[in-house]
């Protein structure tokens, strides 16, 4: 079986939004301490993505096997990235004399050497539906919605479970929830994640024309764990 060609680098509707681009003036260190000092804000971490994106495809994609798997670990890579970006100081421990960009190419280097990418069946994260920063975003979010929400959002959402279904599946896990319930925490877990998510990321992704192209909340894409 032939293996698809790989596309060219993709490109990012982000990159051209007026926030981003109000943005491309500043410094590496200057977007990375904003970053840290705004944890609330997404535009510059989506700052950091657009400007850096072609080199860390750029390596990647010469490190796995197919696109699909390509566009995975490059999602994850970022995931990783964004986790790591809260905590890091370029002028002093491991990271001194460093600048961003080589600690990004070195990141991205380990990424690839540890990386153990599922079977292209088994992925189901769509780069074009979820850029890497509203899938860290949104993953963000549903870590902050309770046990039973997130699990009910994403039965809904990643499973495309019915009410019906998702009420049968927490009865027989001895939670009593009716169907009708069960419509009403989705509503609520809905409304938890656009109130959770900051505003300039749902400006940025959500909003027709740029990202995603509309309203809704990609929550599958975004918790593809495979």
């Amino acid at each position: 079986m032939s293996i698809p060609p790989f596309p060219a680098i993709p490109t990012f509707p982000e990159c051209n939004h007026p926030i981003v681009k109000s943005l491309t003036h500043y410094s590496d260190q200057e977007l990375l301490t904003l970053f840290q000092r705004h944890p609330d804000s997404g535009q510059y971490f989506a700052t950091l993505f657009c400007r850096y994106s072609p080199m860390i495809y750029t390596l990647i994609r010469h490190s796995a096997r197919s696109p699909v798997q390509a566009d995975y670990l490059f999602a994850t890579t970022w995931r990783h990235i964004f986790h790591e970006l809260g905590g890091l100081d370029l002028r002093s421990g491991e990271s001194a004399g460093m600048t961003l960009q080589s600690w990004l190419l070195n990141v991205t280097a380990i990424c690839i050497n540890r990386s153990d990418l599922p079977p292209v069946e088994a992925i189901h994260y769509d780069l074009k539906a979820a850029s890497p920063p509203l899938w860290c975003y949104i993953e963000r979010a549903l870590d902050q919605l309770s046990p039973t929400l997130r699990l009910i959002v994403l039965m809904a959402q990643t499973f495309n479970w019915s009410e019906t279904r998702i009420s049968a599946y927490l009865r027989a896990e001895g939670e009593v929830m009716s169907p009708a319930e069960v419509r009403a925490k989705l509503q609520e877990g809905y409304r938890q994640l656009e109130a959770i998510l900051p505003e300039d990321v749902q400006t940025i992704y959500l909003v027709s024309g740029f990202g995603s192209g509309g309203r809704q909340l990609d929550v599958d894409a975004a918790e593809n764990r495979a």
